[in-house]
């Protein structure tokens, strides 16, 4: 049986799996084939599987019909019935067969968009074991270890695609955003020579200048070049460099003024951006995030977490969910917090706390005089912490006995209160507070906070 000598070119890019149809090469009932491969050229895929499938059925043994059919489902997304049937072809393969690494990396395609990693990383390694040079192989490789957090593996394993094809986009993207993970640090000096950040004379590298080149490559691939061609129809010359010119190599990236540029017209933008959304001017560079990340650092440039913050505000300048705090708001506590403080408080009510509300925490205050000191040591006026600034209040309900009187005279003064609203409300009896009301109506506390009677 002669097997076609391509059936299809695929590259796998971000989990996403790309076909682009060859001419398929005759085999047997090659006018059912060639029919099928009409078909698919002109990307009518459900024909081509109708057809593929009339071929396989008129031989279930044809490896031909069978890795046809399991591309044109592939190219439908259908990928349980693709992965069925180029399994079947691996049944009915020879073992001399020149596709065994192919279809080992088309399954491999397959468990990769089925976020299936552990089987794909299995089936790229087959695929490679009869053919090292393959290069979807490779790359379907690269992708895993980078998933995986194995940005060095997955560097070599792009850079062996290149060596077999150096024009791989795909390869080559994916390697060059891999640049702050796997450079040696006498390529991140090299680089940022290029970028003219650093003296030509350098020979170390700090800690600062490898934060540095990070974020200026980061820039580069989140498409700063091209931000800064906007805000300048006139691009200034030392902006950016041209690596690699008049090859298909050709790659730009930003110079350090270029990159101060940009920075310097993003944090205009952004402060523009925060100002139509409502934030006002004297509060903008003290933004945080919703994780209470700085949205500026210290040269009022946007950080890491600014730049997601402002990109969201962009979109919707009037939206009302804001992705930001502004300074007097507090970080919003996780679930994790939450409930956390949940079972904290719960421990109180089951010991005869009640919880009062901020506004009945402040009239305590104000009614007593008390300091948030001696609330809490005499009179056990209790606080669980939500967040930094956030804390739920609580006062013993209980009956005290005269020696420890004091816990009561909160709940006294919050059922009081209560009251005023429900008068139904029965409002506990406390010899305290009505030996001060007896005398004009003193505080409990005097004015420094602390108690007027300590043996009380």
């Amino acid at each position: 049986m002669e097997y076609s000598k391509r059936f299809f070119k695929c590259c796998v890019f971000a989990g996403v799996l790309c076909w682009v149809a060859r001419p398929l090469y005759g085999a047997v009932e090659g006018n059912c084939l060639d029919k099928g491969k009409q078909f698919f050229a002109a990307q009518q895929y459900r024909e081509a599987v109708e057809q593929f499938s009339q071929c396989s059925a008129q031989d279930p043994k044809n490896v031909d019909a069978q890795l046809s059919l399991a591309g044109a489902l592939l190219t439908l997304d259908r990928l349980s019935e693709a992965e069925e049937h180029f399994n079947s072809a691996l049944k009915n393969m020879k073992r001399n067969s020149p596709y065994w690494a192919y279809t080992y990396s088309m399954l491999g395609d397959i468990a990769l968009k089925k976020k299936d990693n552990d089987s794909a990383l299995e089936m790229y390694n087959k695929s490679l074991e009869y053919n090292p040079a393959n290069v979807n192989s490779r790359v379907g490789k690269g992708i895993i270890l980078e998933y995986q957090g194995n940005k060095q593996d997955a560097a070599q394993a792009y850079q062996s695609a290149l060596a077999v094809e150096p024009l791989n986009l795909i390869a080559r993207k994916r390697l060059i955003n891999l640049e702050p993970d796997y450079f040696s640090d006498e390529e991140i000096l090299n680089a940022l020579k290029q970028r003219y950040a650093i003296a030509p004379e350098t020979t170390t590298l700090t800690d600062k200048e490898k934060t540095l080149f990070r974020q200026m490559h980061r820039t580069e691939q989140r498409r700063g070049i091209d931000y800064l061609k906007g805000k300048f129809p006139k691009m200034p010359p030392e902006y950016i460099i041209t690596l690699n010119k008049d090859t298909d190599f050709s790659r730009e990236i930003l110079s350090y003024s270029g990159y101060q540029a940009l920075q310097k017209n993003l944090g205009q933008d952004a402060m523009n951006t925060f100002q139509q959304a409502g934030v006002p001017i004297k509060d903008v560079f003290s933004l945080r995030d919703r994780k209470g990340n700085p949205v500026f650092d210290e040269a009022s440039c946007l950080t890491e977490a600014g730049l997601a913050v402002y990109s969201e505000v962009a979109k919707n300048p009037k939206n009302k969910n804001k992705p930001f705090l502004l300074p007097n708001q507090d970080v919003p506590p996780s679930e994790a917090m939450l409930q956390k403080a949940e079972l904290a408080a719960q421990r109180l009510k089951d010991q005869g706390f009640v919880e009062i509300s901020r506004a009945e925490y402040a009239m305590l205050q104000k009614e007593t005089l008390c300091s948030p000191e001696t609330l809490k040591d005499k009179m056990d006026v209790r606080s669980v912490a939500v967040t930094k600034h956030r804390l739920r209040y609580f006062v013993q309900s209980k009956e005290q006995p005269r020696q420890t009187a004091l816990k009561g005279v909160p709940y006294y003064y919050v059922m009081q209160e209560r009251a005023k609203k429900n008068p139904t409300l029965k409002i506990p009896k406390n010899a305290i507070v009505e030996s001060h009301k007896y005398f004009g109506n003193s505080t409990i506390c005097l004015d420094d906070g602390n108690l007027l009677y300590e043996d009380e």
